[in-house]
């Protein structure tokens, strides 16, 4: 009951004042949708918030060196949606936006980067660890019983056949299609000129501001001024913070599942997803 009246006083003090707020979402580490790790989940719940509070503009604050290719594309629409509704969304770059991370920024109206930021890295990739020889050498043998030819096209326990490496080749440029025609669309770049440098290669921020994937460079401060402006706020904006809440893991490792599983080798479920290629320093 006291969050409901907290919640009305709020509506009728926005309406009677002018609503200054500029929503503040980050949006840190592999961008991945799980049971365990809901990544993609939250951030759309964020922005669902936002819009629920009549927040006119939000500054995506991203730090994050890629994740699946459905969770990236989740968030993405989900940007599309709200900026179609009238809000405005500005992305800051942080440390690293690479892959996953370029590919939701580039659903924003405008992208803010710092000079030494690290993106790009566009491109698919599917990883396999082959571990067939190690089994032979401590006496295991593996049996399949499948549906079709293709069923255990991942498995560890064989080489990929030519027609097995066409099919995954197949759709790694189907998706890869996808990546870099979103940011044709979405940053106004010909197809062509986007498939001379979407290689897998990194570029600093100057380097993608150069390259037309980011407008301006700045800080999330000047993000906030920037989105502030474009949805006609005037004064000095208020930040307003609206990022998803942090996990009991986060609060006391400061990282996800998967980076922990990532960081320690362990990591064997999602090495058989498509990711985009995550920059390794």
């Amino acid at each position: 009951m006291i969050g409901k009246v907290i919640k009305d006083f709020d509506k009728v003090k926005y309406a009677l004042f002018e609503d200054k707020r500029v929503g503040i979402i980050k949006m840190d580490g592999i961008i991945l949708d799980t049971k365990l790790f809901p990544f993609a989940s939250r951030i759309i719940e964020s922005f669902d918030t936002a819009s629920k509070q009549g927040i006119k503009a939000v500054v995506l604050r991203i730090n994050s060196p890629g994740g699946t290719v459905g969770a990236s594309q989740e968030i993405f629409r989900e940007i599309k949606k709200c900026r179609e509704k009238g809000m405005k969304v500005v992305v800051s770059l942080g440390d690293v936006a690479a892959s996953g991370g370029l590919y939701v920024a580039v659903g924003a109206d405008k992208i803010m980067s710092n000079p030494g930021t690290v993106t790009g890295s566009i491109g698919v990739i599917i990883k396999s660890s082959v571990i067939k020889d190690f089994y032979k050498k401590i006496g295991i043998e593996s049996q399949t019983v499948k549906s079709g030819e293709y069923k255990d096209i991942l498995s560890n326990t064989k080489y990929l056949s030519s027609e097995e490496k066409e099919i995954l080749q197949e759709l790694i440029d189907s998706t890869y299609e996808q990546f870099v025609r979103e940011i044709s669309e979405n940053r106004a770049i010909d197809m062509e000129e986007v498939k001379k440098f979407a290689d897998g290669r990194i570029f600093s921020g100057t380097q993608a501001k150069n390259l037309g994937l980011v407008d301006e460079i700045g800080s999330q401060s000047d993000a906030v001024e920037l989105a502030a402006k474009l949805a006609g706020i005037k004064g000095k904006p208020i930040p307003f913070n609206i990022s998803p809440k942090k996990t009991l893991l986060q609060k006391f490792t400061g990282s996800n599942l998967n980076e922990i599983l990532e960081n320690a080798g362990l990591n064997a479920f999602y090495k058989k997803t498509p990711l985009w290629l995550m920059p390794d320093f």
